[in-house]
């Protein structure tokens, strides 16, 4: 398969030698959470980032809700070029009870092992290039998942320690133990918590970070619709960013951005993921799609450049983000 990486600049991650072009690929859509799966796009969207220069590939445990199905999808798609490549996944869920999956935690020691083991025989592979915390474990101090991940690190397994959705304190204790590498966590021109406390703390650490969501989950696209009109298993019908009230001003906002970007010869999308670019060197986004064609369009979000004109223009249309929050809280045990 063609491989053609000067699509694709790359770029440092952090203090940890971990490197990346510059815009990465989430796979959770392609199996939960934005309707039924497509195996098929899902692997010709994967291959085709390939081509393009995308190095960083994302998946979880949870994205499969306990059987694997993600992982092995992403490890049949790269298996012709899996040592080009950089496999991320993450632990941390208790997945043994349906009712309770995404609000149960588990990141104690010897199931972090468990997970991983999993992982890296659903992703056919001898080493999972960075292994994440998904969700801090409030039962488990992070200094026992730090060691733990250590251990792993040592015995070969695993090459790089991520956390996600950290809050300033955890990332510091972990990287005390264990220095961390990257830090995922939601981010966008919709989403911006992280800049307050987070970001500062990532940098003075030197560990990098991956936005997952970072065209708010596809709000920032031209595809939106309202809440009603998607289907039960959209994880959008039921985002507080959609209902009634929220969504009109968020769309407000996205028509404002589009203008924007069509005064510049672009997709609103890609105003979004150059945005995020301009935020930092350090900063690879890993926008999730299943289309080959979307894809494309992500990666070319890369060649942007925004002025300071475009940057400031983009601050006035959303200075706080997006109306309407993002997640409950038992699904944010360690910030909001």
């Amino acid at each position: 398969m063609a491989h053609d990486t000067t699509n694709l600049p790359r770029r440092t991650l952090g203090g940890q030698g971990l490197q990346a072009g510059a815009i990465g690929l989430g796979t959770m859509g392609m199996t939960m959470a934005y309707g039924a799966p497509d195996e098929q796009s899902g692997i010709a969207t994967i291959r085709r980032a390939y081509e393009l220069g995308v190095t960083l590939f994302d998946t979880a445990e949870l994205y499969g809700l306990g059987t694997g199905s993600n992982e092995q999808l992403l490890g049949r798609a790269v298996k012709d070029f899996r040592d080009d490549i950089l496999l991320a996944t993450k632990f941390g869920f208790d997945l043994s009870d349906p009712a309770r999956i995404g609000a149960a935690f588990d990141s104690r020691p010897e199931h972090i092992r468990e997970v991983a083991e999993s992982s890296l025989r659903h992703l056919g592979t001898d080493r999972l290039d960075v292994l994440y915390q998904h969700r801090v474990d409030p039962d488990v101090p992070i200094e026992d998942v730090a060691g733990t991940v250590g251990e792993l690190i040592a015995e070969g397994k695993v090459r790089h320690f991520g956390l996600s959705e950290a809050g300033p304190d955890t990332i510091r204790r972990a990287h005390a133990v264990q220095p961390v590498s990257v830090l995922q966590t939601e981010y966008s021109v919709f989403e911006r918590a992280v800049e307050a406390d987070v970001l500062p703390v990532v940098r003075e650490l030197g560990i990098g970070f991956v936005p997952y969501s970072p065209l708010g989950r596809g709000f920032l696209t031209d595809a939106v619709k309202p809440a009603a009109d998607y289907p039960a298993d959209d994880m959008r019908s039921q985002d507080d960013r959609w209902q009634p009230g929220n969504y009109e001003k968020n769309l407000a906002a996205v028509r404002e951005l589009t203008a924007l970007a069509e005064g510049k010869g672009i997709a609103v999308t890609q105003l979004a993921l150059a945005w995020l670019l301009a935020q930092g060197d350090d900063i690879v986004p890993i926008p999730g799609t299943r289309s080959p064609r979307r894809l494309e369009e992500n990666v070319a979000a890369a060649h942007v450049t925004l002025s300071p004109e475009d940057l400031r223009r983009i601050e006035e249309v959303l200075p706080h983000g997006s109306a309407g929050s993002r997640y409950s809280a038992a699904m944010m045990p360690d910030w909001r």
